[in-house]
């Protein structure tokens, strides 16, 4: 039988206390107000004193309102008819739609078993050259996008959920303006993958504590669709505003702090996220990619360094491109060896002679002579940040592939490019040669 306590002991920012008997931690509580109800659940159990989090805010609750416990933890429904809806921090619709509630399955439930996991072996074909030839993206990954505040990484994930090769997007948005929620919502609408998505949406204007519960909702649903066999991208953004969502409830809790303020199980909370990426070996897979902004453009700041720890990987957004140095695919020779033969000596070659026109760029901004080499550089590297670096060109992998080579051909001769010979002679442009 539901116990109902009708005396809260204290109110602090959006966590409550109140004075109870076998409760168990996560567990959910219902909050009856003046202004009707609201939904609460157990972070901190001290004895018989009891804290939780209330995912509407504090505002309005009085000491002497009706809280009643549910006797289980988060619970969000999963079903087919999840497909094309948007819901919010508390897994509730807020596209008008009706509220789904047969087949509850339970949320941050723990990883699954080790055993039950394969080697990644299959590729994500995105159409984005800088991922698919340079750091291919693979089936059950774990990547995060290191970025700054204003670089276009949500215009980046629409791009993703576009053109991804997967059977199904779950996107998570914690702490979104309004406009990036509906750029988000009429991109897939636009682009026809709206009705292969399932959208749960945290904006800044919610409740913070409702932000907590985003990717714990994306990554139960994302298990489930899964184990039905769906391959299944969850896309983050951003894991920044998750963290502080986190330093938050803990400065309320008055825990000693960590690193700039951070939670000291920071690494914890967000490994536990992470490590819901997946491929079954008799199922689907859950492939994750999350933003994760750096303040400051600061790669030591808490967030992004302990990210670097859990994820296999990342991406460098940096003025408008997916930056070659820095970004890395820890998992990409499991698949580009079996993409095409020239895939690696590409990827190789073109990054090394990026590399020379980097430095070519700063001799000639310093005023030095330019040879004939260098100007070859120069010309190479205008056509690499153009046709290759750029987010919006939009190719298969052989095609980009193909477009390195002419690009090498129209600046340099085959025996320059440091490429094996056998390989030059089978791929070179014969029209160009």
């Amino acid at each position: 039988m539901q116990k109902v306590y009708n005396k809260i002991l204290s109110v602090t920012g959006n966590v409550i206390t109140v004075k109870a008997s076998d409760v168990a931690y996560d567990e959910l509580a219902e909050i009856t107000t003046s202004r009707g109800k609201s939904l609460a659940q157990v972070i901190k159990l001290d004895e018989d004193i009891v804290s939780l989090q209330v995912f509407a805010g504090s505002q309005g609750i009085a000491t002497n309102d009706e809280l009643r416990f549910l006797g289980n933890p988060m619970r969000v429904t999963f079903s087919d008819n999840m497909l094309g809806r948007i819901f919010n921090g508390s897994g509730v619709p807020r596209d008008r739609g009706p509220q789904l509630t047969e087949n509850m399955i339970q949320v941050a439930g723990p990883s699954v078993n080790p055993a039950k996991r394969i080697i990644p072996r299959n590729m994500i074909r995105t159409n984005i050259p800088m991922i698919d030839v340079f750091n291919s993206l693979v089936v059950s990954q774990k990547l995060p996008i290191f970025s700054v505040s204003g670089e276009p990484y949500n215009e980046l994930l629409a791009r993703i959920a576009l053109q991804a090769e997967v059977d199904m997007i779950i996107l998570g948005g914690i702490g979104l303006k309004y406009d990036q929620y509906m750029y988000f919502k009429n991109t897939l609408e636009e682009g026809g993958a709206l009705s292969r998505s399932i959208f749960f949406v945290h904006t800044a204007s919610d409740p913070i504590v409702e932000g907590l519960m985003v990717p714990d909702l994306c990554l139960a649903v994302a298990e489930k669709f899964a184990l039905k066999g769906k391959n299944v991208l969850v896309l983050l953004t951003d894991m920044t505003n998750f963290a502080d969502s986190l330093k938050e409830i803990a400065i309320t809790m008055e825990q000693v702090p960590s690193n700039r303020g951070y939670p000291g199980d920071l690494y914890s909370q967000l490994a536990a996220r992470y490590e819901k990426a997946v491929d079954f070996d008799d199922a689907g897979s859950v492939t994750i990619l999350a933003v994760t902004t750096m303040p400051g453009d600061d790669v030591t700041h808490p967030v992004p360094d302990n990210t670097g720890y859990i994820t296999e990987g990342q991406f460098y957004l940096r003025n408008g491109r997916i930056e070659p140095f820095g970004s890395l695919s820890r998992l990409k020779q499991q698949v580009n060896k079996d993409t095409r033969e020239d895939h690696r000596a590409i990827m190789d070659g073109m990054i090394q002679l990026y590399a020379q026109f980097k430095e070519t760029e700063e001799k000639r901004a310093m005023g030095f002579r330019m040879n004939e080499w260098d100007n070859k550089l120069l010309k190479y590297g205008q056509m690499f940040e153009s046709q290759m670096m750029d987010l919006s060109v939009n190719i298969s992998l052989e095609d980009a592939l193909d477009l390195g080579w002419k690009i090498l051909a129209d600046c340099f001769k085959p025996e320059e490019t440091a490429l094996k010979s056998e390989l030059t002679k089978k791929f070179w442009p014969k029209e160009i040669d």
